[in-house]
């Protein structure tokens, strides 16, 4: 049975309800998920990253703080600087991108509106990894690219894309496209027209009423896709070796070696793991901390 507390708020009495013992049960299974799941490894992560690093690998457990100092060398900060960065310039052009696309979406009629959104889901039908070695395919010297523009004249000869910083932001761009999409076209679902249609009456136009009136109102959806595109692009190393051919190093990349590569210092890639933690943690604080239009 649930358990009611009254407190009073200027004069306003405020009924607020405890969680009964059963509503907490049914909770168990999530919080025994996220311990077993997010929690642990978490912890495990932090305990190896104050470790040192065995002769032949593993781990010893002997308290240090080498690890995070060598984070701190020049040349690792200079592929973090670089991940943030890549993962900056994906997110905005998702943002840029994946707006306009999603305002179309969710203010068309309902009888279109599925099948544009089974458009937006089409490339999670196929593997990730067939979807990033098709662009390959496309952006190498012989592929459909630099074929098509040599065709209609706008090039004289082929141009090198694959295996550049350009051709990893663009993977990271097709990936992380629908992570956008989909919050976004969420809140622009349940955009109010009477005051969209209010602010056209008191005089506003077209580029204040979107500014003033549309974003914010969308801002949930938003903030939900910076996150979901922001977090996962920072530590995302396939599409960097697959397009980037190792020769444009991220944080991810780095992290894999250390535990699977030839590097095998686990301590020092949790200190970098442990490092992508919080500025997972700062992205989350920065976008919570922001003031949210009701």
């Amino acid at each position: 049975m649930r358990q009611e507390l009254t407190s009073f708020d200027g004069g306003t009495a405020i009924r607020q309800r405890r969680a009964s013992p059963m509503a907490w049960l049914l909770a168990a299974p999530l919080f025994a998920w996220v311990v077993a799941f997010v929690v642990a490894p978490t912890l495990i992560m932090l305990v190896y990253s104050l470790c040192e690093r065995g002769t032949l690998g593993g781990v010893v457990y002997h308290f240090t703080w080498e690890n995070y100092a060598a984070v701190a060398d020049p040349t690792y900060l200079n592929i973090l600087v670089r991940s943030v960065v890549f993962s900056l310039v994906t997110t905005l052009a998702c943002l840029v991108m994946g707006y306009p696309v999603a305002f179309y979406i969710g203010r068309a009629p309902e009888a279109r509106r599925n099948l544009l959104l089974m458009l937006v889901m089409i490339p999670f039908w196929t593997s990730f990894l067939i979807r990033t070695y098709a662009w390959v395919t496309i952006l190498k010297s012989e592929g459909l690219l630099n074929s098509v523009l040599l065709q209609v004249g706008m090039i004289t000869q082929p141009f090198e894309m694959l295996y550049t910083p350009g051709a990893v932001i663009l993977g990271l761009v097709y990936t992380f496209l629908p992570f956008m999409i989909l919050p976004i076209y969420t809140s622009v679902e349940k955009l109010d027209n009477a005051l969209i249609e209010a602010a056209f009456d008191l005089g506003a136009g077209p580029v204040r009423a979107f500014s003033k009136v549309i974003v914010p109102m969308t801002s949930p959806g938003i903030t939900a896709g910076i996150l979901l595109v922001f977090v996962p692009a920072l530590g995302l190393y396939a599409v960097n070796d697959i397009l980037g051919g190792g020769k444009v190093d991220m944080i991810g990349n780095i992290i894999e070696n250390q535990f699977k590569g030839s590097a095998r210092n686990w301590p020092f890639g949790a200190a970098l793991g442990m490092t992508l933690v919080v500025a997972f943690a700062a992205a989350l604080w920065y976008t919570g901390r922001r003031p949210r239009t009701a």
